[in-house]
């Protein structure tokens, strides 16, 4: 059966539920307008807005039931999901805490109203979701049949889960994972397994998380790359040889034999590959040969659970922060500077930095954060002829200072921030914002980040992408 899912952020979440449960014990409603994103795996509902109905006025006293929906709310709704083209979702309360489901009332209500709203929201799903303290259960219609929800996801520091019911499925456990599980639970552990993981990037911090992840038991990894390894990186890619790199070929003072070592050396992304399968021969690995500035490839990373960026350039962070908002998608961007004085040849600053970006404002967004520069974005779209009759200074093309020891204390942290949010193990009071290491000073710092309301990717601006999923164009080529 095709699987349905929701997605939230969490300050969406929070507003619906403050509503629906404000200590009164009554009935209370609200309407969604969703995203959607469909893939094989599954298809999410990605939460942009939610209309809170207001009692006496919104939600009044039903005719064949307790509460409902003024048709004077609904068609306010439902209007506005067709102009935006949004999935339209009703949405009520319940009594009780682990479990929910709709009542009889509820049921009937849904085939009488329904196929109307289908035909209103230009046939895009329509449906409903009843909430309980601790779950949530919904039936999502459709013009191929009427599905239930599979689980509802919140997306914030921590990731809460919401289900119908109570997950009593037995869990087939691999003992390997018994210390980590001591940690996580058996439960966990299936998480893990279910989990699927995207990585752009399969350089020095790539290669690391790929690493982790593969031996953490996470389920299925896409690990995205174009590029091959060379001498000068061999050494940061754990895992990765000599012969990768073709390095006798590779350095050679004939121009050909160096030709022919660039041409048999090996993609960074099959020698992660190599590595994960090594650690888990049950992990399912997708190499990715491919730019994720490239629509086809970035597309492969919207049904991921988590995202990691490991790539440095401007394009590459714009399509990542992309993916965050636009698919509710959370992710986090590492990576490793070491300046250079460039009269004297001096170092200056080396520091790491480990940067949570998450699908709300103030998650982290590189946009509001200055962190994507127009100016690189502009000349990374140019040829190399174009570069050099424009005059730029190409420093990309200049081999900066690295090391694989930088890389793993960016990664660590980015790992272990995954491994929190993704078993919800953040204590309440734990510091937002992203996280700093002055390796010089022996220094960690936290550095708060900014929001703005007209972010095309975080706003809440009718033009912004937030939530839309298949609805919007990625910044891609």
């Amino acid at each position: 059966m095709k699987a349905f899912t929701f997605r939230i952020s969490k300050p969406h979440f929070d507003k619906l539920m403050s509503h629906l449960f404000p200590g009164d014990d009554d009935e209370h409603g609200a309407v969604i307008a969703a995203g959607i994103s469909e893939s094989d795996r599954e298809t999410r509902l990605l939460v942009r807005e939610v209309f809170l109905a207001k009692d006496g006025v919104d939600y009044v006293p039903g005719k064949r039931g307790y509460r409902a929906l003024t048709t004077d709310f609904v068609a306010r709704a439902s209007a506005r999901c067709a102009i935006d083209k949004l999935c339209y979702f009703a949405v009520h309360c319940h009594g009780g805490s682990d479990a929910v489901d709709f009542s009889a009332d509820d049921l009937n209500s849904h085939a009488r109203g329904y196929p109307a709203l289908l035909d209103i929201t230009n046939g895009g799903p329509v449906g409903a979701l009843v909430f309980a303290h601790n779950a949530v259960a919904g039936r999502i219609w459709t013009r191929d049949g009427i599905f239930p929800l599979t689980s509802f996801t919140v997306v914030g520091q921590n990731i809460l889960r919401l289900y119908p019911a109570p997950q009593n499925n037995p869990v087939a456990f691999n003992p390997i994972y018994d210390r980590q599980a001591r940690i996580f639970g058996k439960a966990g552990q299936q998480l893990l397994r279910k989990a699927k993981v995207g990585i752009i990037g399969l350089g020095g911090a790539g290669a690391l998380i790929n690493e982790w992840l593969a031996h953490l038991g996470v389920g299925e990894i896409v690990g995205v790359d174009f590029d091959k390894v060379d001498p000068s990186n061999q050494p940061r890619i754990p895992g990765s040889t000599l012969r990768d790199a073709q390095v006798f070929f590779s350095t050679s003072s004939w121009k050909s034999l160096q030709r022919l070592g660039r041409w048999l050396a090996k993609y960074k992304v099959h020698v992660a590959r190599r590595v994960a399968t090594k650690a888990n021969p049950h992990v399912r690995y997708q190499a990715i040969v491919g730019n994720i500035t490239q629509r086809e490839v970035a597309l492969m990373l919207k049904d991921v659970d988590y995202l990691f960026l490991c790539a440095d350039s401007a394009q590459s962070r714009l399509v990542f922060n992309a993916l965050v908002y636009q698919y509710l998608l959370p992710g986090i961007q590492v990576g490793s500077k070491v300046f250079v004085v460039k009269a004297t040849g001096a170092i200056g600053d080396i520091f790491t930095a480990t940067r949570p970006v998450l699908p709300f404002a103030g998650g982290g967004c590189l946009l509001c954060n200055d962190l994507i520069s127009a100016a690189r974005l502009q000349e990374e779209a140019l040829s190399e002829e174009e570069r050099q009759r424009q005059t730029y200074v190409d420093e990309a093309s200049v081999a900066a200072p690295s090391v694989i020891t930088l890389n793993a204390v960016a990664c660590a942290p980015a790992a272990n921030e995954f491994l929190n949010s993704f078993f919800g193990l953040h204590r309440p009071q734990a510091r937002k914002g992203y996280l700093m290491n002055f390796s010089r000073e022996r220094e960690w710092r936290t550095v708060e980040c900014r929001a703005e309301e007209t972010c095309l990717h975080c706003g809440a601006s009718k033009g912004s992408v937030f939530a839309r999923g298949d609805g919007a164009d990625l910044p891609c080529t």
